[in-house]
């Protein structure tokens, strides 16, 4: 987390504001979840903690630490944004549930390789991507 609360510390004070308590709690619990969360559940579990925290300022922050390279926009198709965080997570992909809304996470070394392979055969230069598989998972087809 240190290393994490250093980038937005002096990411803020580049735009001449401050980092506030309120921030620094909504950055360390949403540091603390390893998964994808929207805004307003991250906001229900840090308003536990200081109920002085509003749903405005969880948002606001997260547009920060968007911003700052410290947090990822998600979207899956169902209407709500979720965040996950980013610094030194390795690249991973996603297979989303249409039924329950569960994301699984995965990687694999091989579509890594294709994906290069096939931007060097095109001369195309890769600046980020995101592989997002649909489908219905096991539990929600009833298999072991």
């Amino acid at each position: 987390m240190k290393k994490e609360k250093e980038l937005l510390r002096r990411f803020i004070a580049e735009k001449n504001l401050k980092l506030t308590k309120q921030r620094e709690t909504i950055l360390k619990t949403f540091l603390s979840i390893e998964k994808h969360i929207s805004a307003y559940e991250l906001y229900r579990i840090v308003v536990r903690e200081d109920p002085r925290i509003g749903i405005a300022t969880v948002y606001r922050t997260m547009s920060l630490l968007k911003e700052c390279g410290l947090a990822q926009e998600l979207y899956f198709g169902d209407g709500r944004t979720r965040y996950e965080h980013i610094v030194d997570h390795i690249h991973h992909d996603h297979l989303i549930c249409r039924e329950c809304g569960k994301i699984i996470e995965f990687t694999n070394p091989m579509i890594e390789k294709l994906q290069n392979r096939i931007s060097r055969e095109k001369k195309f230069q890769i600046l980020s991507h995101k592989l997002e598989l649909y489908g219905i998972c096991k539990d929600c087809r009833k298999l072991p």
